[in-house]
């Protein structure tokens, strides 16, 4: 089958993606540890709004009169936003953010943002999912470093980690084990005898001839994910009553993290992305290409907290993207790429209902470089909170290394 282990192990997690058959020998058992986070019931689930999500058109100043002189024909109308703190306003297509914001489980920081000056999407991305901006060679992610960091009662479930998607994702690449999935339907065990697969062949005899301690040991915690995947029978699944996923991409992988979680198979992080943010031309204002962006993005994860029920209060979700946009709008009727944006928090824990972060102003002078919201809170800062008060992640300077991020620092939204 031309299968190596090198093809099978990737970015030292391995990744069981979207396939009919999965071998019979991965239902072999090992042994479930326990962490601090686990024995919490404590979940952070990672957000990535792919593309570079315009902040300002999201959260809006509405009380900058600059945001109306740079954005003359893409700025939302005070009478079409959804006031949060006379201040600030949600965009009209959020509609589905506004009750958990004055319900006091959704908090927003913006002006956040990396302190590297990339406008590339493909390095910011990268600096933001290492958790190390500007370095290029770090070789794991910050999220997997959170999970080292977390203290060990024992041994971790296999599904500790886990990312909805075709392969695991940088931030979750590193020494700790994480799956990725893009379908849990499509996971079933391989059969024995004459009928085995070829590939369920293949990989069994990978397996017996490896003396590689990787495949043996991470990968062996990892072949329980699938034995355990299929216990919790994926396919029988229900939301709860009332709730129906966005039938799109995301829809489906936010309903899968829920699966995941309530089937009490000891995930701790769950990640997933969604793209389409690069509003370089026609992004609209109250209605247009962020709007329906943005329509999906809301809604799903309001499905998602709705259904997740119980179970919310000791859950923690983050939303970032890898910079902002441009606060002037450009002469295709979009934006170009910028500096700042803003993140949300939604949490049982949460202590929401706020704008959170200084704000730096709009004036001209105020801008970066003249053209961008600054950065006034560290990403890092946003995600250190977020780790060490969910995850219990003590070592922040494991996961962010160089960053000097600290617990005295934090803007305290949990």
């Amino acid at each position: 089958m031309g299968i190596t282990r090198r093809g099978f192990m990737k970015g030292g997690a391995l990744a069981l993606v979207g396939t009919s058959t999965i071998p019979s020998f991965l239902t072999r058992s090992v042994m479930a540890e326990m962490t601090t986070a686990t024995a919490n019931k404590k979940k952070l689930v990672v957000l990535f709004q792919r593309g570079a999500a315009d902040g300002l058109n999201i959260v809006v100043p509405y009380q900058e009169k600059n945001y109306y002189a740079m954005r003359p024909s893409i700025a939302i109308q005070k009478n079409q936003i959804l006031d949060l703190d006379g201040f600030f306003g949600l965009h009209p297509s959020m509609a589905a953010f506004k009750p958990l914001y004055d319900q006091g489980h959704l908090a927003i920081v913006h002006a956040a943002g990396s302190p590297d000056m990339t406008r590339s999407h493909f390095d910011a991305q990268d600096y933001m999912e290492s958790g190390t901006p500007g370095v290029k060679v770090t070789v794991d992610g910050w999220l997997n470093r959170a999970l080292q960091a977390e203290a060990l009662t024992g041994k971790a479930s296999p599904f500790r980690a886990v990312a909805l998607g075709t392969e695991v994702p940088r931030m979750l690449q590193g020494k700790l084990p994480a799956v990725a999935v893009s379908n849990l339907a499509d996971f079933s065990v391989g059969g024995k005898g004459p009928q085995t697969s070829p590939i369920s062949n293949a990989f069994q005899a990978m397996y017996d001839e490896s003396s590689d301690s990787v495949l043996h040991g991470t990968g062996q915690e990892t072949f329980e994910a699938v034995r355990m995947m299929k216990a919790a029978d994926p396919s029988k699944y229900q939301p709860a009553a009332g709730v129906e996923y966005p039938k799109t991409p995301f829809g489906n992988n936010l309903k899968q993290v829920a699966q995941l979680m309530k089937a009490n198979l000891g995930v701790e992080a769950a990640f997933s992305d969604i793209g389409g943010w690069d509003t370089h031309q026609n992004q609209g204002g109250a209605n247009g290409q962020l709007a329906g962006r943005l329509k999906e993005f809301s809604e799903t994860i309001a499905t998602f907290w709705k259904d997740m029920g119980p179970d919310a209060e000791d859950l923690v979700l983050v939303t970032m993207s890898e910079f902002g946009r441009t606060a002037r709008q450009n002469g295709t009727g979009g934006t170009d790429h910028g500096h700042a944006n803003v993140m949300f928090v939604l949490g049982g824990r949460v202590k929401g209902g706020k704008v959170y972060g200084k704000w730096p102003g709009l004036s001209n002078e105020q801008l970066n470089e003249g053209r961008d919201l600054a950065v006034t809170t560290d990403f890092r800062q946003v995600l250190g909170e977020a780790t060490y008060k969910t995850l219990e992640s003590r070592n922040l300077d494991l996961v962010f290394p160089g960053s000097k991020v600290r617990p005295e620092e934090f803007l305290n939204f949990i």
